[in-house]
């Protein structure tokens, strides 16, 4: 990781147990870690805070669509986006980087590879 922290980072998933949890390894990294549960406030939050990371749970949308994340790519062309997702299929990964996302980490192997991920993204 860089030396000196990214200034902030919009995680979006449903858990709470699990954002929490993923909150204290992104703070540190960014000084400011904002929580979302849903893609309403995540697009708000990605617009007002002009973030540098986006993590995303693909499960997000209840319809189980990736739309959104594509939304979120066209509107902030900018913020770097990385998928969390539960579901171990190679499709799943597929479809969130065509969808915009610049990484993805299985949620199971959040402690292991989250940090290299967001360092290799932001690089």
């Amino acid at each position: 990781m860089a030396e000196s922290k990214l200034s902030c980072a919009v995680l979006a998933d449903r858990s709470l147990a699990l954002t929490e949890g993923i909150r204290g390894l992104l703070e540190t990294v960014f000084e400011t870690v904002v929580t979302v549960a849903n893609v309403t406030s995540l697009l708000e939050s990605v617009a007002r805070l002009e973030p540098d990371m986006a993590l995303v749970d693909v499960s997000l949308a209840s319809d189980g669509n990736l739309h959104w994340m594509e939304e979120l790519r066209t509107r902030c062309p900018e913020v770097k986006m990385v998928a969390l997702s539960v579901h171990d299929q190679p499709g799943v990964e597929r479809a969130a980087v065509r969808a915009g996302c610049d990484g993805f980490v299985l949620k199971r192997d959040i402690a292991i590879e989250l940090l290299a991920t967001i360092d290799s993204v932001m690089n």
